[in-house]
């Protein structure tokens, strides 16, 4: 019997984002990806006010869940908030991909940082080895495409993947970021 991976799908912030936005994006991602992914989809705390002290606790926890090998992925302000997570305190368990979606950029050049500033050397504070991808659709007018280029200069080993005529939801198309995630087409442990 394959064995389940598992992936931890991080909402975006604003009122009704979980029920009314990002479960498309969510619904798309196991769709994509198919049987032999679970992906774990939980409410953010206030998440019409995100906050990185709530919602970074709330990540570790979530995180404290997952078996090795598992992807952690999110969408807008939470990929922003989970990227910054994972450098100052990596998982226990081993990660086999990070994915940044439609991520603000908060410090120079982006977005100005009232409770943190992504640190200036963000990829090496990641999980060494641990692939990472960045995900941004050219037409994003919520976080401008300029934003997945200041992430790309602070995780240098990330994939940078712009998408032309997608927006901040990526048009609540997924199937790059499943591509990515599962790139054979192949159960969990390749296996078809």
């Amino acid at each position: 019997m394959a064995e389940t991976r598992q992936v931890l799908f991080v909402q975006g912030g604003g009122a009704g984002v979980h029920d009314e936005w990002d479960d498309k994006l969510c619904d798309s991602l196991r769709r994509q990806l198919g049987d032999g992914y679970e992906v774990c989809y939980p409410r953010m705390p206030d998440e019409d006010d995100p906050s990185y002290a709530r919602w970074s606790t709330a990540i570790r926890d979530e995180m404290t869940t997952l078996a090795g090998g598992a992807v952690v992925v999110g969408h807008s302000v939470g990929a922003t908030i989970l990227v910054n997570a994972l450098a100052e305190r990596p998982p226990e368990s081993e990660l086999s991909a990070i994915v940044l979606v439609a991520a603000p950029f908060v410090g120079a050049g982006g977005w100005p940082g009232d409770e943190f500033e992504l640190p200036h050397d963000l990829g090496a504070r990641l999980p060494q080895g641990v692939p990472v991808h960045l995900f941004h659709g050219l037409d994003d007018e919520t976080a401008p495409p300029s934003h997945a280029d200041l992430y790309a200069r602070a995780i240098p080993q990330a994939q940078l993947h712009l998408l032309p005529g997608r927006d901040h939801q990526l048009n609540n198309d997924l199937s790059e970021v499943a591509k990515a995630i599962n790139p054979d087409g192949l159960g969990p442990a390749g296996q078809e």
